[in-house]
């Protein structure tokens, strides 16, 4: 019998201890075999937000292996990546995002957060009631604006951050968004 809220509760512990488990599994060095003394402080450079999509996470290690970051990133997972992490609707999503990349800086001495989105996003279907993947070129606004609007906060608040945003088709194909 599932007591109301319960449910609710459950399911932001398997969240919170599901990115737990990403951030260290991805981001422990001694896990890895990183190389201390690259200037990182644990062999991170990377802080990725991305998206907890079950059909990319293939494709998103693939491409970060491809980008020679393999093993050298700590993984952030939030519904939406970018969406999640702006969204009023979850404020605690909001909270959770900076509380990790304060870690990560203050961990691995990151020196870039990149921001992954990708297409056909249920996170964005949910939190703005509209199936953007109608329509492409409309899908692509409304992910790079909400890109954007993370990556000005970021700037905001970590001036020597660099910030890279890109939008993951479900091919595995990635374009940058500027």
């Amino acid at each position: 019998m599932i007591v109301p809220g319960r449910q609710v509760m459950q399911r932001r512990w398997r969240l919170v201890l599901g990115t737990a488990a990403l951030v260290f599994f991805a981001g422990a060095p001694a896990l890895r075999g990183a190389e201390p003394g690259n200037g990182s402080g644990h062999g991170t450079e990377v802080m990725l937000l991305n998206c907890m999509d079950y059909r990319l996470v293939d494709q998103t290690a693939q491409y970060m292996a491809k980008r020679g970051l393999k093993g050298k990133y700590d993984d952030i997972v939030l519904a939406g990546a970018a969406l999640g992490a702006v969204t009023e609707k979850h404020p605690a999503w909001n909270e959770t995002f900076w509380d990790e990349l304060g870690v990560a800086l203050d961990l691995h001495h990151i020196h870039k957060v990149m921001v992954l989105d990708h297409r056909d996003c249920g996170a964005y279907k949910v939190i703005l009631g509209e199936d953007f993947a109608k329509d492409p070129a409309k899908e692509t606004a409304v992910h790079a604006t909400n890109m954007k609007r993370l990556g000005e906060a970021i700037r905001a608040k970590y001036p020597d951050l660099e910030v890279e945003l890109l939008l993951m088709a479900l091919d595995g194909k990635v374009e940058k968004i500027q």
